[in-house]
């Protein structure tokens, strides 16, 4: 579906629920109430934290993006990195621009809060998000696998 009139603004207090529905499609493993931990520490954190909104018709959402200024993230040359967290479109609407919308708005706001380097991650297996990354001139700079052990 070609959406029409959308627009890509910066998230609002009346879009919470909708944030929370796509959040929920993007990071399915993750409990309700860990998103809503997480959405919470995003919003009371906006001079390093930015969550940007893919609007189609009157308050609903098909996309969003969350990005962050980080003090470190490896392989980068600054302490002030903008890092591109999570994005996600609705798969209807998917190919025509706007997750390439979404990132040149974090970029921009990035740049506006003086990092000169931006930075993401996907994971090992998720190659739609590796080529999406790629597309938009991001660079595979190292592969990591993280283990754990539980000691108890």
């Amino acid at each position: 579906m070609m959406p029409e009139n959308y627009k890509i603004r910066e998230l609002r207090e009346k879009d919470i629920s909708e944030w929370l529905r796509l959040r929920k499609l993007l990071w399915d493993g993750v409990s309700e109430a860990e998103h809503k931990s997480e959405m919470l520490d995003i919003y009371e954190h906006s001079e390093t934290q930015l969550v940007l909104v893919a609007e189609i018709g009157e308050n609903r959402l098909i996309g969003f993006l969350e990005a962050s200024i980080r003090p470190f993230v490896e392989d980068c040359h600054s302490d002030h990195v903008g890092y591109l967290e999570g994005w996600f479109v609705e798969p209807e609407f998917r190919k025509h621009g706007i997750g390439r919308k979404l990132v040149a708005e974090a970029e921009n706001w990035a740049r506006k809060n003086g990092a000169t380097e931006m930075a993401s991650d996907a994971e090992i297996g998720n190659e739609m998000s590796l080529r999406a990354h790629v597309r938009l001139g991001y660079k595979e700079t190292s592969r990591l696998v993280h283990l754990r052990k539980d000691l108890i």
